[in-house]
């Protein structure tokens, strides 16, 4: 059932009957990208040749609206300045 505080199109099942799964995904890829911070000790997954870093340090990963990595940064600003200059949208996350 449909959560009617939210607008029809967050709904997957009922986006699914328009869009495929591989639509879906690529909606907003190269337009749209968000900042999560990341604690280096979590870096590996994302950037297989990070160096060695201090696990408790937070850096700034700018990611493609698919999650795919764009780049790593040790601040927000410079993630969202590089995000200026490739003109992405950003995204919030909640």
């Amino acid at each position: 059932m449909h959560n009617t505080k939210m607008p029809v199109w967050t709904d997957r099942k009922i986006l699914s009957e328009f869009m495929s799964v591989d639509e879906l995904t690529e909606l907003g890829t190269g337009d749209v990208a968000y900042i999560k911070p990341i604690k280096a000790r979590d870096l590996k997954e994302m950037f297989p040749d990070v160096p060695p870093l201090h696990d408790n340090m937070t850096l700034y990963a700018l990611l493609n609206a698919d999650g795919t990595p764009i780049l790593l940064a040790d601040s927000r600003e410079a993630a969202v300045a590089n995000a200026f200059e490739a003109d992405l949208q950003m995204a919030s996350l909640h």
